[in-house]
């Protein structure tokens, strides 16, 4: 495709523009998982339906069918433009995310205990910042690297620009979703270590990070609670921690991962069927933060093995971009996009079964959502982007070296 045929110079898109295309596989999956999500989704809110909709559970079936609906017709709009034009918004956009994650310090709505949502005046439309703030440091991060090339070993000139803006937006985010900063954050460095930054810089920074985080989370654990009601969420994550090391003999401390596991053991080896759980009208957050317990729970086992496999699979084929890829910011943007989705959800298994503590990541395409599907399928359209045009790329572009990353140009 040449650029004056690129669809973002035409004022009508046609279908041959915006018709699915790059790995069958992994089209497959987002439309499974966005199926089955409409599915549980349905399923899991029973509970909520009586409490605001006097038990019209249809009302959420539909709404979530629409965010899908939006949110597929995003992915396709975004696949069809060319993954380079996301390198020349990649730096506005993420100074339009400061200027929203500041927004939401000050003037954020905040639910549970958490203000990470900013409402759009005169629409009542809320959305996290944090979802914005991620795609666009990842798009900055991957621009950056596949840009600095030449001086990517240099910790001034490659290395140093690119981590004062990670260590910013980590920050600004931390304060309301820790979460959230942490799989930012470890996402920066995969992308990094993928991007030829060098190992020494890429280990220290780990290094002192997690040093860093250990010694204040001795410190937390150790102050009375009466010192840190003035801390924002640092109670919440305190008490989190410490009833993951040493469950709490209060069963309203434990409640949520009580019933998530009463839900996972109901579900057996083939589950109670779709629509069968019992759990979602106790368990809270049912249809978001726990809702593969849920599914667990109707399709068993088998069921949730099959959702592992689905996004491992999605992550193994995001992998195989990075070898077919002829530029460095079409590999690294797909890889960073993808491991970020993949991680996420598998934190969010792993609450469900009680592997890590409590967090408010939700499971990507499948949980309730209403912006944040629409931000989510932006970011599956990029990745697809990346995977329809390496297709198309001249042959002779085609041939990779040993190392992934090679000199990209604006």
């Amino acid at each position: 495709m040449t650029e004056n045929s690129s669809p973002i110079y035409s004022s009508v898109y046609t279908w041959q523009h915006i018709k699915p295309k790059g790995d069958p596989l992994m089209w497959f999956i987002i439309i499974t998982l966005s199926v089955w999500g409409l599915f549980a989704v349905y399923s899991s809110t029973g509970a909520l339906a009586y409490q605001k909709h006097g038990g019209r559970a249809e009302f959420y079936l539909f709404q979530q069918f629409g965010f899908l609906l939006g949110g597929f017709f995003i992915m396709l709009l975004t696949h069809s433009i060319h993954y380079k034009y996301f390198l020349r918004i990649g730096k506005l956009a993420l100074f339009v995310s400061y200027i929203l994650l500041i927004l939401t310090m000050f003037f954020g709505s905040n639910y549970n205990e958490a203000q990470r949502w900013l409402k759009i005046p005169f629409l009542g439309i809320s959305f996290q910042t944090s979802d914005i703030a991620k795609v666009a440091l990842i798009i900055y991060v991957a621009r950056e690297l596949a840009m600095r090339q030449e001086d990517i070993k240099d910790f001034k000139k490659g290395f140093l620009p690119i981590l004062i803006h990670v260590s910013l937006t980590c920050l600004l985010i931390m304060p309301s979703n820790l979460s959230t900063a942490l799989v930012l954050f470890c996402t920066c460095l995969v992308i990094m270590f993928m991007g030829r930054v060098s190992i020494k810089h890429v280990f220290y920074l780990g290094s002192t990070v997690t040093v860093l985080s250990t010694v204040l989370l001795v410190i937390v654990l150790n102050i009375p609670d009466k010192y840190l009601e003035n801390w924002g969420r640092v109670v919440t994550w305190k008490h989190r921690i410490e009833n993951f090391r040493t469950p709490s003999d209060n069963p309203d401390v434990t409640y949520q991962n009580d019933h998530a596991k009463i839900a996972i053991a109901n579900g057996g080896i083939y589950g109670k069927g779709p629509g069968g759980s019992t759990e979602r009208n106790f368990l809270p957050q049912a249809y978001s933060d726990f809702i593969y317990a849920i599914i667990a729970e109707e399709y068993g086992f088998l069921g949730a093995t099959f959702m592992l496999i689905l996004y491992m699979v999605f992550m193994y084929r995001a992998f195989r971009i990075i070898f077919r890829s002829p530029k460095a910011f079409g590999a690294l943007l797909a890889i960073g996009l993808s491991f970020a989705l993949v991680l996420q959800a598998l934190i969010n298994m792993a609450i469900a079964v009680n592997l890590v503590p409590n967090t408010g990541l939700t499971l990507p395409l499948v949980s309730k959502g209403g912006t944040s599907i629409l931000i989510t399928s932006f970011a599956f359209g990029a990745i697809m982007s990346v995977s329809r045009y390496i297709e198309t790329e001249e042959p002779e572009e085609q041939e990779i070296p040993q190392n992934i990353a090679v000199t990209e140009t604006p």
